[in-house]
């Protein structure tokens, strides 16, 4: 099984299953490094005062709130972390709902849940359950200091957690501005029958070994061909001490705003740790 992100158990009323979380994604694509044209070094990023051009060091930076337009709340690391919601290493399942009232919207992240510490029957119990009354479980879970809102799907063999947008953060569709000709159409018989018959000859089986990111392979096909070519630039690395600087921690938090599950992946492994203790205590 790949390595699990965090385990901690399932739990609605007595009932309790011991599970651990994996990722059921990967981050894809191709990664493009700055670099300086006229030496071939890396070229990072600074933490730059937008009024005076200035660098920032790291101990003169605080974070603020915009209260109203250009006042802000400044909050202490203190303050901002009493108010994590405390992780209990449990999947609260709080409510079951029909699978389909769950807006697409408001779906967002999957990972797989496989039983953990010989949980396997009661863990497939709930999981036909799920399948037989087409429900899914909605759910609280706390995940690196966040807590989540989470849909527990069944899925084949195995089930998934479904991270879900908080219903704030979902713009309601009257945002598009959709007009009488869109919602309440005046479509023709003879127009959606042969709308009906451009669907039916175009209909093919899901085949995702079909689907592939054109662009990544262009690149990649690209930079093997110039590379076999010979025309690859020596790059100058930085050393470890110099690692440990301002403007590489700054890169990396901009990489994690950038590339999501692939920058966050550094903290996963302490995240790891601290589950599977908690969950031996």
């Amino acid at each position: 099984m790949a390595r699990a992100i965090w385990k901690g158990a399932i739990s609605f009323g007595l009932v309790h299953i011991p599970v651990a979380l994996v990722s059921a994604t990967s981050s894809q694509g191709v990664d493009f490094d700055w670099l300086d044209s006229r030496s071939m070094e890396p070229v990072g990023y600074k933490r730059v005062n937008k009024v005076t051009g200035k660098e920032v060091t790291k101990e003169h930076i605080v974070k603020g709130v915009q209260y109203e337009k250009g006042r802000y709340v400044v909050l202490s690391e203190e303050e901002i972390k009493s108010a994590h919601p405390l992780s209990t290493q449990t999947i609260d399942i709080f409510a079951f709902v029909d699978s389909e009232q769950i807006p697409l919207q408001n779906i967002d992240t999957p990972y797989y849940l496989a039983p953990d510490k010989r949980g396997g029957k009661v863990y497939a119990l709930l999981r036909e359950t799920l399948s037989k009354t087409n429900k899914v479980a909605l759910a609280h879970v706390v995940l690196h200091t966040r807590q989540h809102l989470a849909a527990l799907m069944p899925l084949e063999s195995a089930m998934v957690l479904v991270m879900l947008r908080w219903p704030a953060q979902v713009r309601s569709l009257d945002t598009l501005e959709l007009g009488s000709e869109v919602t309440k159409p005046e479509l023709a018989k003879g127009e959606l029958d042969m709308a009906k018959r451009l669907v039916q000859d175009m209909s093919a089986d899901w085949k995702p070994e079909d689907y592939r990111d054109s662009f990544e392979d262009k690149i990649m096909a690209l930079v093997e061909k110039k590379a076999n070519e010979g025309k690859i630039e020596d790059v100058e690395t930085t050393g470890e001490e110099e690692r440990k600087t301002a403007d590489v921690i700054d890169l990396t938090e901009l990489l994690k705003r950038s590339l999501g599950n692939k920058g966050a992946g550094k903290a996963k492994p302490a995240a790891q740790k601290k589950a599977t203790k908690a969950s031996r205590g």
